[in-house]
């Protein structure tokens, strides 16, 4: 009973006691009212009810290879995988920061037993025999069973600032999953953007080599049939054009192949276990609703990992200074003990023990101090790195929507550009065969040709990436209430599926 009425005294003074340290409070950061870069066409300013992609966002690029593979990225990506190891690290540490707050509870027991010889039989002062032996040995049987408990009394605070500390680290990791995981799949995403770009070349390639097949064909012709406008040095200019057309064809193999390594090792697969099959469909280039740039605080998922380890960092303040106070624990014991064995839990045998213990460091030569001084300042770096994080994220976005506007006036000019250039080899290649020019000028034309061809490939490329990176920048379908509260069981993620490889 007294040991009940201790313990009751202790919980009184842990619920009204106080926690040092300052609350946390966030911080403002530096955001704009809108974006400097109006949204190019086709690209709208999001309502409250669109403000970001959603879900699977890959799926607005109309490629069946991206819908295939993202999915995979979540479970078998060995860099996500690691980072949820480490998320779930940090869930660990809030459940043993949260240990302390509840007393420790023991239980130990032990048996001897002992024999010596005695002069006679019977007693020996002090001690009872169990049993006698042959020549009058004496054994005997001795025990005890003992429950013990101690509790440090959290009075200043100090562990429910380690708990609130372990408690927003967790929340940091868990964005760095979240960020770890949309960095991976907007590079996924990346890759098969290229690799659907070095298909587009090779076919772009195959086409232009058909069509140098066929300019050779008709110059050799020409040459052959001694046609004074068709020189022998036409003919060789028409086959080293050739040539080289042919060399680049078989080049381009070698980009194609490292961006399928990529994208197989991007799903935590050896490159020989996925095979790609090539194709000429191009993504679509999707429509993604911007929004305003506060939502960026929201939807970013390294600005929310930064955000928590400010928490973190503020509650640690807290922890130096619960230093100065002291250190408040209650203990107590209470058990049988009895020898010979036998009546051990008798109420004879009852015995127990209670305690109370504080400890104060009187004087340490400025340590505390300096370690509330070293927390201060490593709240205020956190407080620093946030911000600068807000601001390269408006920074992010600002460059995808510049980049998207120039990227859409640069393809209409270069759509332009391939359709006169097509008619320009033409009208070339038919005032060749008339013999009004030579093949000089049909050897430029096309040239002019292939290259606006290899520009507009490059510019479609071009957008498609700068979307993927406006959803990247934009957080995805990300949102800050994704976040789990790692001291309530109940709310935490399910445990992802183990990957099919392992």
């Amino acid at each position: 009973m007294k040991l009940l009425r201790l313990g009751s005294m202790g919980l009184l003074a842990l619920l009204g006691g106080c926690v040092v340290g300052p609350d946390y409070q966030r911080p403002s950061a530096p955001v704009a009212h809108q974006f400097k870069e109006a949204p190019p066409e086709g690209w709208a300013q999001a309502t409250p009810a669109d403000a970001a992609p959603k879900g699977n966002w890959w799926t607005d690029f109309n490629d069946p290879l991206l819908d295939e593979l993202e999915p995979q990225v979540e479970v078998s990506n060995q860099t996500v995988r690691q980072n949820y190891a480490n998320y779930e690290q940090a869930l660990a540490e809030v459940k043993v920061a949260r240990a302390q707050l509840f007393p420790v509870l023991g239980l130990s027991a032990s048996g001897t037993r002992a024999g010596g010889q005695s002069a006679g039989t019977g007693t020996a002062t002090g001690t009872t025999t169990s049993s006698t032996g042959r020549g009058g040995s004496r054994v005997v049987n001795s025990g005890s069973l003992q429950g013990t408990a101690s509790w440090t009394i959290d009075v200043w605070g100090r562990i429910r600032r380690l708990v609130e500390e372990n408690a927003a680290l967790a929340q940091a990791d868990e964005a760095t999953l979240a960020n770890a995981t949309l960095s991976e799949q907007t590079l996924l995403a990346t890759s098969v953007i290229e690799l659907r770009l070095a298909d587009a070349n090779i076919d772009l390639a195959e086409k232009t080599v058909a069509a140098y097949q066929e300019a050779f064909r008709i110059v050799s012709a020409q040459g052959n049939a001694g046609i004074a406008a068709t020189p022998p040095s036409a003919v060789i200019t028409a086959q080293v054009q050739l040539e080289t057309e042919q060399a680049n064809l078989i080049s381009l193999g070698v980009a194609r192949a490292q961006y399928a390594h990529a994208i197989a090792v991007l799903v935590g697969k050896n490159p020989e276990d996925l095979d790609i099959v090539r194709t000429n469909l191009m993504p679509t280039l999707p429509q993604i609703p911007v929004g305003v740039p506060s939502l960026l605080l929201e939807r970013r998922p390294d600005i929310a990992a930064a955000e928590r380890t400010m928490q973190a960092q503020n509650a640690a303040i807290g922890v130096a200074i619960a230093a100065y106070y002291p250190t408040i624990s209650l203990s107590g014991a209470a058990g049988f003990s009895q020898g010979p064995l036998d009546g051990l839990l008798r109420k004879a045998n009852y015995a127990w023990s209670l305690g109370a213990s504080a400890t104060e460091t009187i004087f340490d030569f400025g340590e505390r101090a300096g370690e509330v001084e070293a927390a201060r300042a490593q709240y205020d770096a956190a407080v620093a790195s946030y911000r600068n994080t807000v601001l390269t994220a408006f920074q992010d976005v600002e460059n995808d929507l510049s980049g998207l506007r120039i990227l859409q006036n640069q393809g209409n000019a270069l759509d332009k550009a391939v359709q006169d250039a097509i008619r320009g080899t033409q009208i070339a290649l038919a005032e060749f065969k008339a013999g009004t020019v030579d093949y000089t000028t049909v050897a430029l034309a096309q040239e002019t040709q292939l290259a606006d061809q290899q520009s507009a490939l490059a510019v479609q490329q071009s957008r498609l990436l700068a979307a993927v990176s406006l959803i990247g920048d934009l957080g995805g379908g990300w949102s800050n209430s994704d976040l789990h509260d790692p001291a309530d069981p109940k709310t935490l993620p399910p445990e992802r599926a183990e990957e099919p490889n392992r």
